[in-house]
């Protein structure tokens, strides 16, 4: 018998200085039983760093939400849509294949990806070559330390505060908080 999604419930309230951006985003996050605290918590930060788009992208008018996970590889992990259905947005974490980010970059118009852990470096020497010429791609490394902190706010229930200021994030639960400074690759 095929093992079920964990649920879990997030209220967010993103503050992003840098883009003029405020708002309380309530969640709900499918975690596949193969994916870490890790991944999905880097899922959640990602749609935070990137929630000012729905207004620079699509004026207000789009959807931001998370894709199907793990359970559908050709799924973005997060996406932002406009009205007409257009995919704005394409986030992936982790380490993905160089033919899935071409694939995933005809079908957007902007392309984020989000690899952590400690292979995340020989990941990038190998794909570096690969993916140059993917103009609306961009790899953002999300340091190992930040990426274990943020798995300990995990919880099934979670109220996070997310705070973008001169492109870091902070993003805690009240008690605790991580502070993630990414670093551009491409």
């Amino acid at each position: 018998m095929a093992l079920k999604a964990t649920i879990y419930k997030a209220s967010v309230a993103v503050a992003d200085i840098d883009h003029g951006y405020y708002a309380d985003h309530a969640l709900t996050l499918a975690r596949h039983p193969s994916e870490t605290d890790e991944r999905m918590m880097i899922r959640l930060a990602a749609l935070a760093l990137n929630a000012h788009k729905l207004q620079t992208a699509c004026n207000g008018d789009g959807t931001l939400a998370f894709g199907a996970g793990l359970s559908a590889p050709d799924d973005p992990d997060v996406y932002l849509r406009d009205f007409t259905g257009q995919t704005r947005l394409w986030v992936e974490v982790g380490q993905s294949e160089d033919k899935a980010l071409a694939r995933a970059c005809g079908k957007a118009d902007e392309v984020l990806i989000y690899p952590y852990g400690h292979s995340a470096e020989v990941w990038w020497r190998g794909i570096e070559g690969r993916v140059s010429r993917l103009s609306n791609l961009q790899v953002w490394r999300v340091p190992a330390a930040g990426a274990q902190a943020l798995a300990a706010l995990a919880q099934r229930s979670m109220q996070l505060q997310a705070t973008v200021q001169e492109g870091q994030l902070m993003f805690g639960d009240g008690a605790r908080s991580v502070e993630l400074e990414l670093q551009r690759w491409k």
